[in-house]
């Protein structure tokens, strides 16, 4: 569900950066980046697992960084371009593997908001 927000989050954000001429193209748009966001998203869940079970190594965060790789690899399918899939793949993958160490670490990144 998470990612399904954030992939709508994204969509409108898109299209308010890059304004259509029409109705049908701000659903048209709207649809495809929304369906590309949730997919990469399935992609990074499954094969994040996938390599922990095949690993035998639940909490490693090289699953994680497997896992962001692919979704870019996705990325640069879908976009026809190797260079993004590339970039992707070393960004998604850094990214959730940090993500993962952090957590694991309990680094904060912000303290508790002030009331």
């Amino acid at each position: 569900m998470i990612g399904l927000r954030s992939s709508l989050v994204g969509s409108a954000y898109h299209i308010a950066a890059f304004q259509p001429a029409s109705g049908l193209a701000v659903l048209q748009r709207a649809s495809s980046t929304t369906v590309t966001m949730a997919t990469m998203g399935a992609i990074f869940g499954m094969v994040t697992c996938l390599s922990a079970q095949a690993r035998e190594k639940p909490d490693d965060p090289l699953n994680y960084f497997i896992g962001g790789c692919a979704s870019g690899i996705f990325l640069g399918a879908r976009t026809h371009s190797a260079m993004t899939g590339t970039s992707a793949c070393l960004a998604l993958g850094t990214l959730t593997a940090f993500t993962k160490v952090g957590k694991m670490e309990g680094w904060k990144l912000a303290g508790p908001p002030k009331l």
